[in-house]
């Protein structure tokens, strides 16, 4: 097989150029990869997708009962809402990304999973920023305002997977979200026994520990191992979680 190298996608957004390409790994025999950059930085690569996979697994088997309303928060390459989607469980799935390009390669099927998720009835996929629905208290997740004097809809389940870490931003301003207030907002939107789940690139963190318990009846940290062939070795990252009292 020769080597493949397509960029299928290329944009300007207010965060940087955000790009998608396909190509073949030669040190990996030509295995075909699906990788989205922003600017030089990789967000997400089809290689590494365990620990996204265990962000929707380890939350959502957590979860009792059917008829669950779930958030994703970061669409990627969609491995966290197509786990989320394997639950028959889950009544409902609206994923949140701020990057119009990202969902538009999903519906044009640029990506494996674009057309499992935009195909799926429960799945919507929604052009927002995350961390101002999240946090907001006059609009929901899908970014409508509350009609006034209805009280605002919370859901079981919310999936974030977009920072490399709480403490690690891919924009600056995301940082309010991971204080105590801006917890406490989303919490608001969680009902009573919901689940706050988070992906991290880096080991458990002590401080966020003590911080999801500040908030919410009780958190844990998993650590999540995956081969990683460029180090023959695993790598390791971390689902946090947190479950609202």
């Amino acid at each position: 097989m020769s080597v493949v190298f397509e960029e299928l996608g290329y944009q300007e957004t207010p965060l940087g150029v955000i790009s998608l390409r396909r190509r073949s790994e030669p040190r990996l025999n030509n295995k075909i990869l699906y990788e989205i950059k922003l600017d030089d930085e990789f967000l997400m690569s089809s290689l590494f997708t365990e620990a996204e996979i265990q962000l929707s697994k380890i939350c959502l088997a957590a979860l009792e009962g059917k008829e669950l309303d779930v958030v994703v928060g970061g669409l990627g390459l969609g491995y966290t809402a197509k786990a989320a989607l394997e639950y028959d469980s889950v009544r409902s799935l609206k994923v949140v990304d701020v990057m119009a390009p990202v969902i538009d390669w999903h519906q044009r099927g640029l990506v494996p999973l674009g057309s499992e998720l935009t195909t799926d009835p429960r799945c919507t996929l929604i052009h927002a920023d995350f961390f101002d629905v999240a946090t907001s208290k006059t609009k929901d997740f899908d970014g409508l305002a509350y009609p006034e004097g209805v009280p605002h809809p919370q859901v079981d389940a919310v999936l974030l997977d977009i920072d490399h870490s709480p403490s690690y931003w891919l924009n600056p301003g995301n940082s309010a979200f991971y204080t105590e207030q801006g917890l406490r907002d989303l919490s608001d939107k969680i009902v009573s026994g919901g689940i706050f789940g988070l992906w991290s690139d880096e080991p458990p963190a002590a401080d966020f520990m003590a911080l999801l318990d500040r908030i919410f009846e009780s958190s844990e940290s998993h650590v999540v191992s995956f081969p990683n062939p460029y180090l023959q070795e695993d790598s390791t990252n971390t689902v946090y979680l947190a479950r609202k009292a």
